[in-house]
């Protein structure tokens, strides 16, 4: 069976590679030192020839040392493997010695997150959303330290179903660190391809649960009753719903999810127009529906002062006559041209 890294070994509670750094230094003085006056004195063949293996030896091997040398600056992290096997993590800013055979791990290295949502010159695009940066210099040194400052992961948007099957485009931004060097490194082979494929996942996942606009009779919370839930009405709600399902997703991979953002929304331009249009449609409708409610309220108010002054007295016809002429005049789109009546209405 695989086994599983959940515990990380911090290393490196001792600084001594500025200590090292001087020993293997005064070692090659004292080597070419020991050489010179080997030869310049008179002693016996055996002492000098010792002298000589051991100082050419030292100049020749000694500076092996020096490759056990490492820095790390702040909110770094350097992940050592000894022949195969996990020794331990370098944390926290210094001068560092440890055992120059041990190799640095980072699966990662040189994979950097996109920061835009489409393309641009000078990069490529990887497996899994994620963006290369072919100008960035630890593209092209790779480093083997791992970041533990706080990134962002910008994916680029994507086309999803909503609830109601309509396709819309949505994009999200993730904010992210590693809170856990053993399980980014071990448990997944690139744990930033890794956090691109399950934040893709975990966007489709949450957002087929919810319509674009509220919808009656949807269930967005999964508790059998219907709510006004929508992705453009409750981005925050549905943002932090992402997070969640994400930062389920990437725990074994040692990741902590700190935020997600909804950067774009919008439906799919293939129905973009005809939605507009409904919009729209819908707009005029409440608009015409509050303006003949307040013509209806306006007509009984005019009615009512003309019943209770006893300016004129109106049978039933001429109320109707007058009604239908002031719903028209108070509902109409453009202004009415009054007609002076000089004669009777029969």
């Amino acid at each position: 069976m695989e086994k599983k890294y959940t515990d990380e070994i911090v290393l490196g509670k001792r600084k001594n590679g500025m200590a090292m750094l001087l020993l293997v230094l005064a070692l090659y003085v004292a080597a070419v030192a020991a050489i010179i006056v080997a030869f310049s004195t008179a002693e016996s063949a055996a002492v000098v020839a010792l002298v000589l293996v051991l100082g050419i030896g030292w100049c020749a091997f000694g500076w092996v040392l020096l490759l056990g040398l490492k820095v790390l600056k702040p909110q770094e992290a350097l992940v050592l493997t000894l022949f195969g096997k996990y020794i331990g993590t370098l944390k926290g800013e210094g001068f560092y010695w440890v055992n120059p055979f041990c190799s640095a791990v980072n699966p990662a290295a040189g994979t950097k997150p996109s920061t835009g949502s489409t393309n641009t010159t000078g990069r490529r695009k990887g497996e899994g959303g994620v963006s290369i940066n072919l100008n960035d210099e630890s593209f092209a040194m790779p480093s083997k330290k791992l970041s533990l400052k706080v990134m962002t992961l910008d994916n680029n948007k994507q086309k999803i179903n909503d609830c109601l099957g309509n396709p819309v485009e949505i994009g999200i931004v993730v904010i992210w660190r590693i809170v856990n060097t053993a399980k980014a490194v071990f448990n997944v082979d690139n744990y930033v391809e890794f956090l691109s494929i399950q934040t893709d996942s975990a966007l489709r996942n949450v957002v087929r649960l919810y319509p674009y606009d509220v919808s009656p009779n949807v269930d967005t919370t999964g508790d059998g009753v219907a709510d006004e839930g929508s992705l453009r009405g409750s981005s925050e709600v549905v943002a932090e719903r992402i997070r969640k399902e994400i930062q389920g997703k990437v725990d074994m991979a040692g990741l902590e999810i700190l935020e997600a953002r909804i950067t774009y929304l919008a439906y799919a331009p293939e129905i973009a127009a005809v939605m507009l249009q409904r919009q729209q449609a819908s707009a005029i409708i409440d608009a015409r529906k509050m303006i003949v409610d307040g013509a209806v309220g306006m007509v009984e108010m005019a009615l009512d002062r003309l019943n209770k002054g006893g300016m004129v007295d109106l049978d039933e016809e001429r109320k109707a006559a007058m009604v239908s002429n002031l719903l028209v005049v108070l509902c109409g789109s453009k202004d009415a041209q009054p007609i002076v009546n000089s004669g009777s209405l029969y």
